[in-house]
């Protein structure tokens, strides 16, 4: 049996491009070497046994090296094949597992949603939305991501959520937004605090108070800074923070006054007013990329969200 060297076709292969050139004939290879036969692999594949013949003689032109040893229509590995195959065999059965990955992500009943939402919706919200799409949809899965709002837009553009929760609701041309709900928002102060008697009171009440706030970047900060503006000041921010709870503990040490959505729990050591003006809500919506395409589970849970408008946040 003779094994002829092989010159190679293509000497100076820029190395992005291996893949695309080799791809197409690696399951190929992978049948010629398990059956050892040309025309056995050929009818397995259904392909005609010339075509196998010179794919396989093409194959071994590219990269210069031969991979079988021929004696008829049978065929051997040579150590180059050898060494060959296993790599060819991991990269096909990963291709295979990322088919099989992906086809689950997208079956009907048992597919996955990337959904993402703002982390003061995550304790009861959001639970009770998946709770209740569950009910005709319980086999489901999901992957949750908190996160404040251009973060996850930032995901739902590199393609890593399928839909977010967010506020204020985006207005950008890459991007399809439905209002959902809102949420009215309070002027948490101490309980010893000057205001803390009152009900009801104007942002302005508080115009020279210090306040605890979003760090820059959060949409609440956004929507913060433009309702001080509209009430006719500049607040005086003492602390930023990431988390509106954290914030709510700074207040109750009474570091300083906040504006924020109302709690899931009550806190103690802090009173929650109500804003008579400018009126004090944040707008909650979905989110997702223009011209995306949904799988089944995507589009069934977007179509769920939408069925929600007005009661999101009952």
């Amino acid at each position: 049996m003779q094994v002829t060297p092989v010159t190679p076709r293509t000497a100076d292969i820029d190395a992005d491009s291996w893949a695309a050139l080799l791809t197409p004939r690696l399951a190929q290879f992978t049948a010629v070497a398990r059956h050892e036969h040309v025309t056995r692999a050929a009818r397995n594949l259904a392909v005609p046994q010339s075509t196998l013949s010179r794919a396989m003689a093409r194959l071994e032109e590219d990269l210069g090296v031969a991979l079988l040893a021929r004696r008829g229509r049978s065929v051997s590995l040579t150590p180059a094949g050898r060494t060959f195959l296993a790599s060819v065999e991991k990269a096909l059965a990963s291709v295979e597992q990322a088919a099989e990955a992906v086809r689950a992500d997208a079956d009907p009943a048992t597919g996955k949603v990337a959904f993402g939402f703002l982390h003061t919706l995550g304790s009861e919200t959001v639970p009770a939305l998946i709770r209740a799409f569950r009910a005709d949809h319980p086999r489901v899965r999901f992957s949750l991501v908190q996160n404040y709002g251009e973060a996850m837009l930032d995901r739902l553009r590199e393609g890593t959520l399928d839909l977010c929760l967010t506020s204020p609701v985006p207005d950008a041309p890459d991007l399809v937004a439905r209002r959902l709900d809102e949420q009215r928002l309070r002027l948490v102060v101490p309980d010893d605090h000057r205001l803390a008697r009152r009900r009801r009171v104007r942002l302005a009440e508080a115009a020279d108070e210090a306040f605890i706030t979003l760090e820059p970047g959060y949409g609440m900060r956004r929507i913060f800074d433009t309702l001080c503006a509209e009430a006719g000041f500049t607040p005086r921010v003492a602390f930023e923070g990431e988390e509106a709870e954290t914030l709510r503990g700074l207040v109750a040490a009474g570091l300083g006054v906040a504006l924020l959505p109302p709690p899931t729990v009550s806190r103690p050591g802090v009173v929650e007013l109500s804003v008579t003006a400018p009126r004090a809500v944040r707008e909650i919506g979905v989110a997702w990329l223009d011209g995306h395409p949904d799988t089944p589970p995507v589009a069934a849970f977007k179509r769920f969200l939408l069925s929600r408008r007005g009661r999101l946040l009952a």
